[in-house]
């Protein structure tokens, strides 16, 4: 078998009716390439494995995990990536989906590396704490609209699925949790760079409670500032506001 490792933020899923689910609402959006991030102890993979005519990919860390997945499941043979996925290389040249029941400890980073990959990923099913998968599909006016909320949302379309118990995990975590689907969003917003956007909006809320005036001053003309969207909070603004606003940086 293998151990749990607290320091990779491991807590394994083996509730069989969740596996299931997950993989159903995976396969609502049909893919021919797909990457299980965090393959762990293989609750999820089994089943993926299984997938017909899909070119599978899995990318673990733990090489004790990577060893326990070859021992257990032969045809993952030559599929699987020893590797931190917040470093891997892109797998695919092409389009492709990604799957996973992510660490918790580093869900963010794991969302802001997808979102370099924007261009090719097709589709995004996820297990995430339920206070981030909240925080992703967050909407302006709300405490929990942040970072992850404005730069997930200006490329992707978020659906909040299903909320899993704790009970469905070993050892069972101290949080809830929630699968979301990312999709390619229906109309991005135009924006003069991605690189801006980002900095825009890390910028702003670095200093949520102060207006934008004050928080993003070294970003824009003192002319620039004069005006009355300068006088809102970065949690006021919504993701085309953002978008817009990046035209006018220095």
């Amino acid at each position: 078998m293998y151990q749990l490792k607290k320091s990779l933020g491991q807590h394994f899923l083996k509730d069989e009716n969740i596996c299931k689910k997950i993989i159903a609402a995976l396969r609502q959006h049909p893919f021919t390439r797909l990457l299980e991030v965090g393959p762990g102890g293989g609750a999820l993979t089994k089943y993926l494995l299984e997938i017909p005519d899909v070119d599978f990919k899995a990318v673990e860390v733990d090489e004790e995990k990577v060893k326990y997945l070859k021992s257990t499941f032969p045809s993952i043979k030559g599929k699987i990536l020893h590797h931190d996925f917040l470093s891997v290389e892109k797998p695919f040249e092409n389009k492709f989906s990604i799957v996973g029941n992510f660490p918790y400890n580093i869900s963010s980073q794991i969302l802001f590396r997808i979102l370099e990959w924007k261009e090719d990923v097709e589709c995004v099913t996820g297990m995430f704490q339920k206070e981030v998968a909240q925080r992703i599909r967050a909407k302006e006016g709300s405490k929990t609209y942040g970072v992850l909320s404005v730069l997930i949302q200006a490329f992707f379309d978020v659906e909040y699925l299903f909320e899993v118990s704790e009970r469905s995990f070993q050892p069972p975590p101290k949080v809830k949790s929630a699968v979301i689907r990312l999709l390619p969003a229906t109309k991005t917003p135009e924006m003069r760079s991605r690189e801006d956007l980002f900095l825009l909006v890390k910028t702003s809320f670095n200093q949520r409670r102060k207006t934008l005036r004050n928080s993003v001053k070294n970003l824009f003309s003192k002319s620039k500032l004069e005006e009355k969207i300068f006088d809102k909070r970065p949690e006021q603004l919504p993701v085309q506001e953002f978008a817009a606003l990046t035209f006018d940086m220095k």
